[in-house]
């Protein structure tokens, strides 16, 4: 009798385990990637790359962070509004942000050049 007892205990406890694994849903990944500009004259392209869970990417302008004056706080607040609004987005649909890395290239030997990337990676289950 204790042996069918322990045997149903562990059908059960078995059972349970591979009900609990099937109903856990996958987590997805999303990346939502910046790369700004740094291209004295207005002469580089900085853009806004989403990369959703099925490997689709949607790209969107952004501003350069130079024009021929010189830096351009206008265009890096056009930026930041810009950058605040997909994140804001994405959360609001349930993303979670797990990760922010930024990264930099710096000039080339002539001083010109350069970039800002940063990579934010988010999750849903």
């Amino acid at each position: 009798m204790k042996k069918c007892i322990v045997i149903l205990a562990a059908v059960f406890i078995v059972y349970g385990k591979a009900n609990a694994q099937e109903a856990k849903p996958a987590k997805q990944f999303m990346q939502v990637t910046t790369v700004e500009s740094v291209v004295a004259g207005g002469l580089g392209r900085s853009r806004l790359l989403i990369t959703n869970p099925d490997g689709s990417q949607k790209e969107l302008d952004l501003e350069n962070l130079f024009s021929l004056t010189g830096i351009n706080f206008k265009n890096i607040k056009q930026n930041e509004d810009r950058i605040l609004q997909v994140l804001k987005e994405y959360t609001g649909l349930g993303w979670n942000l797990e990760q922010v890395i930024p990264l930099t290239l710096s000039p080339n030997d002539t001083g010109s050049g350069g970039i800002f990337m940063t990579r934010y990676l988010f999750s849903k289950i």
